[in-house]
């Protein structure tokens, strides 16, 4: 399931960022999203791996889950555009 929910994320950000995105800026926009796609599993690998060895496994894992729900709630209130993005009308 989880692979399924991350393929559907992946085509839901590559779409937004290829539609909202103003041709003129879509290689420079394109670049900087592969970077941060390309290196966020490294990343996220060391911070797990930093937080079982100070935390223990099983409470870094729980610890990680609540950060991810606590992540997305503040972006729900903080990005409320989000939230009411139609794309029915984008070119």
């Amino acid at each position: 399931m989880t692979g399924a929910f991350d393929g559907v994320s992946v085509v839901v950000r590559s779409t937004l960022v290829q539609t909202l995105t103003p041709d003129y800026m879509k290689g420079r926009v394109s670049s900087v999203n592969s970077i941060f796609i390309g290196s966020s599993n490294e990343i996220g690998a060391f911070e797990s791996g930093v937080a079982a060895r100070f935390m223990g496994v099983v409470p870094s894992v729980v610890f990680g889950g609540c950060m991810t729900v606590v992540v997305v709630v503040v972006i729900a209130f903080a990005a409320k555009k989000l939230l009411r993005l139609d794309l029915r009308n984008v070119h």
